[in-house]
């Protein structure tokens, strides 16, 4: 059978979700709300430091609040309609729908990549080359870095999702997750999917093994830089100043890898979702607390706002 949209039979797809059980479904929305909630309020905590405290007007806080940005649509993107699952199970989504959000959490996915590549590279030329960061991060090569990342991830994806769409569903329409992850929709398609898989596997090869790799790169020249420090007090605060990125680099990148390069016959829906969830739902609510805790301005501009609301 070759693909189409005329054998397209399925109007719409059944979210499964997690439990049949109403007493787990029940504690895990709760769960989840709390989760969410930190989430949302971390990043907004994030941004709204980065806005109003001028020290933080630099391109480490720049980047870093294009990553809040992200991670709050990212997590957006899935967590509410999990939400709408746990209180009501077999939740319905429409195709549309299902592709909308599909393309959503995927562009948004690849802009988070992308953007750690980029926070990666500023860490490089403000540690490797300290007296030219000011000329070779000035504002306009910020900003398109960042709307790079947010362009890629926005066309990128387009291929992925429409050959994923023009595929036939003709039944079942049940999805075995929480939300159109693609490998989960792939499953119910009623034709091979292998030229798709493949695709996947040379897009996974740009968005993830490519940056991954400029990432490694970086980070060897800067650790280079780092033992040439004569200075305790300096490699102390270049440690701290990338450890948090190496952090969100080694969680995001190696979640996503395991969940989309790793050997079809290995997957297993529940797996799928368990790290699905880690990736979609868990980083995004840890990117705060681990800036926030590991970062020294962070904490500053965080005692001043409370200083002011104290002496207001």
């Amino acid at each position: 059978m070759s693909p189409g949209k005329n054998q397209t039979s399925v109007a719409e797809f059944f979210l499964l979700g997690f439990s049949k059980s109403l007493k787990i479904r029940l504690i895990l929305s709760g769960l989840f709300s709390v989760i969410y909630t930190i989430t949302l309020a971390g990043n907004t905590i994030i941004l709204t430091f980065i806005w109003l405290d001028s020290r933080l007007h630099t391109p480490m806080y720049f980047f870093l609040s294009q990553l809040s940005c992200v991670d709050i649509c990212y997590t957006s993107s899935t967590v509410p309609q999990m939400l709408a699952n746990l209180q009501h199970p077999r939740q319905t989504i429409s195709l549309i729908g299902c592709a909308v959000q599909m393309h959503v959490f995927l562009t948004l996915a690849i802009t988070e990549c992308i953007l750690l590549a980029v926070m990666a590279y500023d860490r490089y030329v403000a540690i490797c080359h300290p007296l030219h960061y000011t000329f070779l991060m000035n504002k306009r090569v910020c900003f398109t870095l960042a709307l790079t990342s947010w362009v890629s991830g926005l066309l990128l994806p387009v291929v992925h999702t429409s050959l994923t769409w023009r595929l036939p569903f003709c039944g079942p329409n049940q999805i075995d997750h929480f939300f159109c992850e693609m490998p989960a929709v792939l499953k119910l398609a009623c034709t091979d999917t292998k030229i798709i898989e493949n695709v996947t596997s040379l897009g996974c090869i740009f968005t993830l093994v490519t940056p991954t790799s400029f990432i490694m790169m970086t980070y060897v020249r800067i650790l280079r830089a780092i033992f040439k420090m004569k200075s305790a007090h300096s490699r102390g605060k270049v440690f701290s100043t990338c450890g948090s990125h190496i952090t969100m680099v080694v969680l995001f990148y190696g979640s996503a890898m395991f969940m989309y390069m790793r050997p079809t016959s290995s997957r297993s829906a529940e797996k799928d979702k368990i790290v699905s969830l880690f990736y979609s739902v868990i980083i995004p609510m840890l990117n705060p607390l681990i800036y926030s805790l590991r970062n020294k301005d962070v904490k500053g501009a965080l005692i001043k706002m409370l200083q002011r609301c104290r002496v207001s």
